[in-house]
């Protein structure tokens, strides 16, 4: 018999599945003794002694539900105090629902599907006309659960529900296809309850279905802090393609709000990227697309600007490049003018000068520093002293972007989140020739974590920026991340193999690379899987980024200068060994 606690555990776990369907973060909860399967469109209660295939099927359902919009205040007042109306219209909206998010459903739960109806109903509205009318209707599946017209009106946020359903389902048409692209890892040992609902999940004939071998990556070692949210939390973030009035078309992302944010016209700032495919060892050629783009007015927000007083002395030792200094005591060179000066001073009769040397010295600023700030969902769990993760790397993304930009070095901030290789965000919240004016700083305080984490295609294109608009010899990748690499088909050691190999292309090219994780706790063994060789550090509060940031920056430059040698030197071997080949 199983244990209760292990029946909460596996009820939890199903919270991923109900929020990846209905595209926002849903939780699952246990329903009480007796009860059927229902949600107050924030949480749905399942029935914890039922069997693990049926849980998938009574969860999909409802959380198909919320994503069409069938629980609209307007829908269920009318359904309040109409038992058998309420069940009738479950019986025609939860077909409709079902095939409105068949793209999302695991195999178990399109086999609930009447086609022949839930094709014939175009929205809630003709839902609720069908349950109204004479026309005889089967009783809603036990896997359908019902419907609790008062608690839904009675829930937090009722007069916020869902979107109507002509604005239901945001997700672009190629979100979801890296999921069948890739094969997942083999299982290796671990909870047997796991590996149960991985393979109820999984395709009736054998092969693992495309949402089975998402969720059975995260069934594993989980995103989430014990006691948080969905796993990640990474649901709350749609894209989708949006025709506007001129035409053009736009990437769009709906929050976790349900609010449509309308990105920058593609084109010119869509950029494809290679990806490492450790199962295959080669590279995927223009595999990930990213796009850029600069927050709207409405997306900012004001924020407190932290002291980074404490940030600047470490930081001012750092990054300086080598200036020519005439008339010097020592040198690598002579100085002419200063040396000819000397000799006629000497034939005069005066003191001969001694500083007749040019010398090298660190005096000129030479550094740019790129930060990239993952505003995945992963973010969004709690860290220490009551902060989450995301304020706190945050305040550590802002004291770091003002110190560097006080002390005259080249600075830029991008944060980046991604929904599917299609679909990569980066979002410029500063550039390299922008001012640090107020405007940046409310597009900081803007900020809002969801969607996933793709690492390796952001560490790729904020390199490529770094070398294309940097504008000096030295320069710096800095990333700002719980070190959770996890999207659509992206995820365990395919995810980690990629971001090391993103890095290591980078340190390979005279980039240096340092990875900080602030306030998210995560373990060291984690961030070397993901960051590999590269300089990387837990640090557990901002306020203690002065006393490491001077040697974590010194180590990266110091390790990308000398793995750009070995590669030029490599290069120039296979060049000799080339020309000598040719010419024998």
């Amino acid at each position: 018999m199983v244990s209760a606690p292990a029946v909460d555990r596996r009820v939890e776990r199903l919270r991923l599945l109900a929020s990846a369907i209905a595209g926002r973060t849903l939780d699952v909860g246990v329903a009480g003794p007796g009860e059927r399967t229902w949600t107050d469109r924030s949480v749905v209660f399942v029935d914890a002694l039922a069997a693990p295939a049926e849980q998938v099927r009574m969860v999909a359902v409802q959380a198909s539900l919320v994503a069409a919009g069938s629980l609209q205040p307007a829908i269920v007042r009318q359904l309040a105090r109409r038992p058998a109306l309420a069940r009738r219209y479950l019986a025609v909206e939860g077909h409709r629902a079902l095939v409105a998010n068949e793209e999302f459903l695991p195999p178990g739960a399109r086999s609930l599907i009447d086609r022949d109806l839930g094709t014939r109903i175009g929205a809630p509205d003709d839902a609720l006309a069908v349950a109204r009318s004479r026309q005889a209707l089967e009783p809603p599946p036990q896997s359908f659960g019902v419907l609790r017209p008062r608690r839904l009106l009675a829930a937090p946020g009722s007069a916020d529900a869902t979107a109507p359903a002509s604005d239901q389902l945001l997700r672009g048409p190629g979100q979801l296809e890296a999921l069948s692209e890739l094969d997942g890892e083999a299982d290796g040992e671990g909870d047997p309850e796991q590996q149960d609902l991985g393979r109820l999940l999984s395709s009736p004939v054998g092969g693992r279905g495309a949402l089975g071998r998402l969720l059975a990556r995260l069934l594993g070692p989980t995103r989430a802090a014990a006691g948080g949210g969905p796993a990640g939390a990474e649901a709350p973030t749609r894209v989708a393609r949006v025709r506007t009035l001129s035409g053009r078309t736009v990437a769009a992302t709906a929050g976790a709000a349900g609010g449509l944010e309308v990105g920058a016209a593609l084109g010119p700032q869509a950029m494809t990227y290679p990806e490492w495919d450790v199962h295959r060892r080669r590279y995927r050629p223009d595999w990930c697309t990213v796009r850029e783009r600069t927050p709207a007015p409405e997306g900012v927000a004001p924020t407190v600007l932290p002291d980074a007083v404490a940030l600047r002395r470490p930081l001012a030792r750092l990054g300086t490049g080598l200036e020519r200094t005439h008339r010097r005591p020592q040198g690598e060179d002579i100085d002419v003018d200063a040396a000819v000066e000397a000799r006629v001073e000497a034939l005069a009769g005066s003191p001969a000068a001694e500083a007749v040397y040019v010398e090298g010295l660190r005096r000129r600023r030479d550094l740019a520093v790129m930060i990239l700030l993952d505003v995945s969902g992963s973010a969004g769990e709690p860290g220490i002293a009551g902060r989450t993760v995301h304020e706190h790397q945050r305040s550590a993304a802002t004291a770091l972007a003002t110190a560097l930009h006080d002390l005259g070095d080249r600075v830029a901030l991008h944060a980046f989140n991604s929904h599917g290789r299609r679909a990569v965000h980066m979002i410029r919240v500063k550039d390299f020739d922008d001012r640090l004016d107020s405007r940046v700083i409310r597009r900081i305080g803007g900020l809002v974590p969801g969607a996933y984490t793709r690492l390796g295609a952001a560490i790729r294109h904020g390199a490529a920026v770094l070398e294309a608009r940097g504008g000096t010899s030295r320069r710096l990748l800095l990333v700002l991340s719980d070190g959770l690499a996890y999207d659509h088909g992206y995820g365990g050691v395919y995810g980690e193999a990629d971001a090391r190999r993103a890095l290591a292309e980078a340190r390979r090219r005279g980039l240096g690379c340092l990875c900080v994780s602030v306030g998210a706790g995560t373990a060291p063994v984690a961030l070397e899987r993901v960051f590999g060789a590269a300089a990387h550090a837990t640090v557990p509060a901002p306020e203690q980024l002065p006393g490491l940031i001077g040697p974590l920056f010194r180590a990266a430059l110091r390790s990308a200068e000398a793995r750009r040698r070995t590669f030029q030197r490599e290069v120039r071997t296979t060049e000799h060994l080339e020309l000598a080949r040719r010419t024998s």
